[in-house]
């Protein structure tokens, strides 16, 4: 298994460890329902530094990222991220992703799954005919993600960056902790604030950034944090995973996407989109919370009320802030609307579900 450099770090804190993409990551420190919390009510730290990041330069470089994201980026000014994501020729997802705008129409940051690292980086290279420079920095590049309510006032401290008004998907490049070269992004998956950092793995700074963190925040009530509750947090807000609620035979219309899928602009699949959204989906993804006791888990049928395999779980969990089981699938579209009932087959049981809208909390 592959190591990020803060693996020492969660080892000499008694993390519970296991394999994630194909790396030893922190899934447990205190429990997962604290964890959770710790998030929802103040702040904590994580070590997503698995995630992928590409660098493309060059004059072609917007283009090459239009014809294979769905959102447009001709939209993004220096310092601005976007949502988005890979299609293939049938319209199923390749990944999800963000585009971060460095310097306009020349340098960008695209930040993919750890799962898909290599995936994306030969479907980038595939569809690369105008030879746009291409960098793949993962493997020394460190993430991460310090999110909550108070995030953002706990980090202040060590930059001279104004991260107490950055504004949602935004960025700047400064100083942090001592370290230069720090990119400070507006951006997370758990819908509490706070901000990611990216930096170079290199004389020393995760290591430097990392005790400086927990020096400011600790006194604060800054905790670290495994990937169990940023599963559990993500799933409350309804953000989808790759793998398991987003795949390559799932398109974003599917997948209630379509607001980062925009036909204003050619991509892969474009044209094919464009007609099922014409035609409409056949399956949609949704939410649903359980009515009777019991926890939903991917690969769970849905059913109707006669038992009629009508969708399939995707994710489920019980909410640590909701007390209450909850749970994102794909069902036929006719079962889609907000109250319908649906069963989650458990064990040859039904229990009773409803759809619900996003987010859960």
């Amino acid at each position: 298994m592959k190591e990020t450099p803060f693996t020492k770090k969660h080892l000499e804190l008694g993390a519970k460890m296991a394999e994630f993409a194909g790396y030893h990551m922190p899934i447990s420190y205190s429990g997962i329902n604290e964890e959770h919390q710790t998030v929802r009510k103040n702040a904590g730290v994580f070590d997503v530094s698995h995630m992928g990041e590409f660098i493309l330069k060059g004059p072609k470089a917007l283009d090459l990222i239009q014809r294979v994201t769905t959102n447009d980026a001709s939209k993004l000014r220096n310092n601005h991220a976007q949502y988005s994501c890979f299609t293939n020729e049938q319209g199923g997802i390749v990944d999800d992703l963000i585009v971060y705008c460095i310097e306009e129409n020349n340098v960008y940051m695209i930040v993919v799954n750890a799962a898909n690292i290599e995936k994306d980086w030969k479907w980038l290279s595939d569809h690369n005919p105008d030879g746009v420079e291409m960098h793949n920095i993962s493997d020394k590049t460190a993430l991460l993600a310090i999110q909550g309510p108070n995030a953002t006032a706990i980090l202040q401290p060590l930059t001279d960056t104004d991260i107490l008004n950055l504004k949602y998907y935004t960025f700047e490049k400064g100083r942090f902790a001592g370290v230069d070269n720090v990119l400070i992004s507006a951006t997370g998956y758990t819908g509490s604030g706070g901000v990611e950092i990216y930096f170079e793995d290199k004389d020393g700074a995760a290591d430097k950034i990392w005790e400086a963190i927990f020096a400011e925040g600790g006194p604060k009530g800054l905790k670290p944090i495994g990937l169990a509750a940023r599963d559990t947090l993500r799933l409350e807000m309804g953000y989808c995973l790759y793998g398991n609620d987003l795949n390559d035979t799932t398109t974003p219309l599917e997948a209630g996407l379509g607001w980062i899928t925009k036909f204003t602009k050619e991509f892969t699949a474009s044209d094919l989109l464009k007609k099922q959204k014409e035609a409409g989906v056949t399956q949609k993804l949704v939410g649903f919370e359980l009515q009777d006791k019991g926890i939903p888990r991917n690969g769970y049928e849905i059913c109707d009320e006669n038992g009629n395999r009508i969708g399939t779980v995707t994710s489920g969990t019980q909410s640590p802030s909701l007390g209450k089981a909850i749970g994102l699938g794909y069902v036929q579209s006719g079962f889609a609307a907000f109250e319908t009932p649906v069963f989650i087959k458990v064990r040859d049981k039904l229990l009773k579900a409803k759809v619900v809208k996003l987010p859960f909390a």
